[in-house]
């Protein structure tokens, strides 16, 4: 299956979520006035559900999600997604994120609330920036690979490829792929870039595989 192919949605799943979601009219009347769709569910173990005009649903596998999605995985969850063609998201238990924005081709913004992010961006493609925000800071990244979250009892950004930028209490850290940098609180600047240890590394990821 082509990127294409991953990130069109069926009309007639989408036409179902517009019922779901309570958008009124004919079929062609809801589907016009449906909310925009940013990707879809590549994979989900264990509980996951999005909430959207106050509308809540279970995610499965190939499932869409929306612009303005609130996501939430529960204990012991994973969930995967595919927004756009060439980004890839995966949670951790616990997770919660809003695709507050994003666009095919021009990127998006996404709020971690909390647990673990895995952003990967395929690199050299045309989408635009991807913004990660949090109570911790800003994350810019472009093309990379770099995971978000509770780490070694702070928050963590590390990168595994690519490079990116942290922006918190004003001050600003470049991450280039074996880096990461720590946030102790909301409101706290970010360390300085540094590597990771194995240890660590493994620990970070396994919150997301």
């Amino acid at each position: 299956m082509s990127c294409d192919d991953g990130f069109a949605i069926d009309r007639r799943r989408l036409l179902g979520a517009a019922s779901l979601l309570g958008v009124a009219g004919s079929p062609d009347a809801a589907f016009a006035q449906a909310v925009a769709a940013a990707g879809m569910v590549t994979d989900v173990s264990g509980d996951a559900v999005a909430e959207l005009r106050d509308a809540r649903r279970t995610l499965s596998a190939d499932g869409p999600v929306f612009v303005g999605d609130r996501v939430a995985t529960g204990d012991g969850a994973r969930a995967g997604f595919r927004l756009g063609r060439a980004t890839e998201l995966r949670l951790g238990e616990k997770a919660r994120i809003t695709i507050d924005r994003f666009i095919v081709d021009a990127g998006g913004t996404i709020t971690l609330g909390d647990g673990a992010l895995l952003v990967d961006k395929a690199p050299g493609s045309e989408a635009g920036r991807i913004r990660v925000r949090s109570s911790y800071g800003l994350i810019a990244v472009r093309g990379t690979r770099f995971f978000a979250g509770p780490s070694n009892g702070v928050f963590g950004v590390f990168v595994l490829r690519g490079e990116v930028s942290v922006l918190a209490a004003g001050q600003e850290v470049s991450l280039a792929a074996g880096e990461g940098t720590d946030i102790a609180s909301p409101g706290a600047a970010p360390t300085p870039a540094r590597g990771w240890g194995d240890a660590r590394i493994r620990t970070a990821m396994a919150q997301v595989s």
